[in-house]
């Protein structure tokens, strides 16, 4: 909807609510929430204390406590920054009917509400949505403090708070949850039998944010966890495209779709955000007719989507189009490598210089150097046999961790950064 169909009202605040770190700051949140959902309180805007700099970009866009700048809906309950990987943030403008419609559907999708473990920051969407179930089933969620800078994600903790989590629903009788990011299972699927008993405590684990290798769910479901790969973004207030499956009362169409089915993702239901936030031209482009057009390519087959990818992640090489999570999927399956990322960097001869960056299961030593170049050999070997020679990385970088977002997900910019550096400057295990 754009924003030349909104009634712009001055008599609802958006309130800047700074995020703390741990469980302090989730329960503020929650706070707010049930007023701001209840129409009794002020819009809310979440805003991370840190890192500054990150806070500060998401203030500039949403533009909280600004009686200059009032909201352009009175119905607008919650005010939430973009979570993207690249690009800069933009304030999503949901209301409490978006807000509610998407908790709803998801309980009707996987059955009687539950109680979840809360894994994921609450100044993004995913996190916030946890909240918005719980509040709605009268469940409390089981906070983990590592939330929003609160300490590190480490799946030591997340199998202590699996197990406070299911004794609790056992106790109640109630169904246990979770959300994460893709990078968050990766690391609890690594610690192996300890990592994977906490998975199978849960009867759902939701996982989006990102593209999840395909090798990854099926480590997951290998394993007898109840993995759910979700696709949503904060416009569509989360999640709503369930295993492939649209959530009821969501419609999912493809744009532009070129002989292969393949175009541009189109969503519509009643989640979908009234727009963003003083940016009404944005608004105009990207909310047409009721749908939120994403910026993601994939494709309908037999009622289920699938997936390909941002639009920006096809780059060309050689004349080729290429695909960026492609590449990392079949990085991904590789023996030893726990995950992968890759991307583009332009060049005059071939159009685009692909870097992939990898983390192993084990560390090898740097010691070996023969060994090390043999591996990244067999790596590039190996996505050149099955994707073809253009989609080959120039270049393999071991590294201990991929960089990542306060969101969870992997940090795009900063791996660009680190690909346009000198090879001697680079972090290698």
């Amino acid at each position: 909807m754009a924003f030349n169909r909104l009634v712009r009202m001055k008599s609802r605040p958006l309130m800047r609510l700074d995020v703390a770190p741990g469980s302090a700051g989730a329960l503020a949140v929650a706070d707010a929430l049930v007023d701001a959902l209840a129409g009794t309180g002020p819009a809310i805007a979440p805003i991370p204390v840190a890192p500054r700099a990150h806070a500060e970009r998401i203030v500039r866009a949403v533009r909280p406590d600004d009686s200059s700048a009032p909201l352009e809906s009175d119905a607008v309950a919650l005010c939430v920054a973009t979570a993207g990987s690249v690009g800069q943030p933009r304030g999503v403008l949901l209301t409490s009917e978006q807000l509610i419609a998407s908790a709803q559907m998801s309980d009707h999708s996987l059955g009687d509400p539950a109680r979840w473990l809360l894994a994921l920051p609450v100044d993004h969407i995913a996190g916030i949505q946890v909240l918005v179930r719980s509040h709605l089933s009268g469940l409390p969620p089981v906070i983990m403090e590592s939330l929003g800078g609160g300490g590190r994600f480490t799946p030591e903790e997340f199998a202590n708070a699996a197990r406070a989590a299911r004794a609790m629903c056992d106790a109640d009788g109630a169904q246990l949850r979770t959300a994460l990011v893709p990078t968050q299972l990766i690391r609890v699927l690594d610690a192996g039998r300890d990592g994977v008993n906490a998975l199978g405590a849960f009867d759902a684990v939701l996982v989006g944010g990102a593209t999840t290798p395909s090798s990854v769910i099926e480590r997951a479901h290998s394993r007898g966890i109840k993995l759910i790969t979700t696709y949503g973004m904060t416009e569509s207030a989360g999640g709503c495209v369930y295993d492939g499956h649209p959530l009821p009362g969501v419609s999912v169409t493809i744009g532009d779709a070129d002989s292969h089915g393949l175009g541009r993702i189109e969503l519509k239901g009643p989640n979908i955000a009234l727009g963003y936030r003083l940016r009404p031209a944005d608004t105009a482009e990207s909310f047409v007719d009721g749908k939120f057009l994403t910026n993601d390519v994939g494709r309908l087959k037999a009622g289920l989507l699938h997936v390909r990818g941002r639009r920006d992640d096809v780059v060309q090489v050689g004349g080729m189009n290429v695909s960026l999570p492609a590449i990392d999927d079949c990085l991904s399956r590789q023996p030893g490598v726990s995950q992968a990322a890759s991307v583009a960097q332009p060049d005059d001869q071939w159009g685009s210089r692909i870097t992939s960056f990898v983390v192993l299961r084990q560390p090898v030593s740097e010691e070996d150097a023969g060994d090390l170049e043999r591996l990244r050999r067999k790596l590039t070997q190996s996505v050149a046999k099955q994707l073809g020679t253009e989609a080959r990385p120039r270049s393999v970088v071991l590294v201990p961790s991929l960089p990542t977002l306060p969101s969870g997900k992997i940090d795009r910019s900063a791996l660009s950064l680190l690909a346009a550096q000198p090879t001697t400057n680079r972090p290698q295990v």
